[in-house]
């Protein structure tokens, strides 16, 4: 799931090489053995030769996750162009969305799902949801974005989930490093969310994972606990509950990259720059990919929809509705973005295969070590 304040204030063919390099190259330690059949070729039919020519009239529904938001006007520019129309329907967090569209793999409820991550794509992948297909608007988008080589699955959007911090509240230095959060200075500030009910939570495990590896991440949380750290359900209830934004105590909460932007964006009354600041050596890549639906009965207008997902009309369109960064590298960004909301260019990062393989054994661990 993406950032919520998208709720105002509520809220190329990659090779299996690459692939593993990324994930080495991004902090992952990890010794764990990947069981995942991921990114295995597929057996269904890639789509080809995508013509939206005829079929103006077609209807098609575009299945989401709740924090999905647009202008109105981008999906109607869409129709306008090809004829087609759009239905969306959120169904719950990325995860659910996930699970649902497994459960109705027989008969899906739409034609086209957007919103699953990094960190659930394999599931839906191993599931078979997906056709594969290559859309032309891929020429813009980076490689490393590319994470499924046979293009079942393609990215939309990207962002960070990052620590962050209440810059004038914190009882000494600006945080640098996620050692920092477990330094008794910091006691009772942390604020992160639980990683089997939050997709900022799981995203905030997984980056401890890859930074201290399968012989180091339980002893990090183990400190955490011990430095008192407070576990919410959301991220709703982390950052407009116990963090200083919401009227909380605790100076330090898991959050994203794009959340100064936000704060600087929506700031009553308005503010020179954003009150908060990221701790970049926190930061946990989250890509969101959408995918053509197997069984969909309109394939050339599903195709269609991704090719237009990844221009510009709607990729510009994406960050300040769903505070996320677009996909094509020829989308502007918005000049708050480009100022107060950088990436990191060293984002930590796992093996999707990785993730699915050993998914419930980390969070079964993870429990152990809170509930100790």
């Amino acid at each position: 799931m993406i950032h919520l304040f998208a709720r105002p204030l509520t809220r190329a063919v990659a090779s299996i090489a690459a692939l593993a390099l990324l994930a080495t190259a991004c902090g992952d330690d990890t010794s764990s053995e990947t069981t995942s059949t991921c990114f295995d070729e597929p057996s269904i039919e890639a789509i080809t030769d995508v013509s939206a020519d005829g079929l103006a009239g077609t209807t098609i529904t575009l299945a989401t996750h709740d924090s999905f938001a647009l202008s109105d006007t981008t999906l109607a520019a869409f129709t306008d162009q090809t004829g087609i129309i759009v239905e969306q329907v959120a169904v719950g967090d990325a995860g659910q969305l996930v699970s649902q569209s497994v459960l109705t793999k027989d008969n899906p409820t739409a034609d086209v799902l957007f919103g699953i991550d990094n960190s659930f794509m394999c599931r839906g992948i191993e599931a078979d949801l997906f056709v594969p297909y290559t859309s032309p608007g891929l020429d813009d988008v980076a490689d490393e974005l590319e994470l499924d080589p046979f293009h079942r699955l393609t990215p939309i959007d990207y962002g960070d989930v990052c620590v962050n911090y209440w810059s004038d509240a914190l009882p000494g230095d600006a945080p640098d490093s996620l050692d920092d959060l477990i330094d008794p200075i910091n006691a009772g500030q942390f604020v992160t969310e639980n990683p089997e009910t939050s997709s900022p939570g799981f995203s905030f495990l997984l980056a401890t994972i890859a930074k201290y590896g399968e012989d180091g991440w339980e002893d990090y949380w183990a400190s955490l606990v011990e430095n008192d750290v407070s576990i919410t359900a959301g991220w709703s209830d982390a950052y407009y509950g116990e963090f200083i934004a919401g009227g909380g105590a605790r100076s330090i909460v898991t959050s994203y990259a794009s959340s100064p932007p936000a704060e600087f964006l929506f700031a009553d009354p308005p503010v020179d720059a954003p009150p908060t600041g990221v701790l970049q050596d926190s930061c946990f890549r989250q890509i969101e990919f959408a995918g053509v639906l197997n069984g969909t009965p309109n394939p050339e207008a599903a195709a269609a929809l991704i090719d237009f997902m990844l221009s510009t009309t709607f990729q510009e369109d994406v960050p300040l509705n769903m505070f996320v960064y677009p996909a094509n590298g020829e989308a502007a960004l918005p000049d708050a973005f480009v100022e107060w909301g950088p990436l990191v260019d060293d984002a930590l990062t796992l093996d999707p295969a990785l993730i699915e393989t050993n998914r419930d054994d980390w969070t079964e661990r993870w429990n152990t070590i809170v509930a100790s």
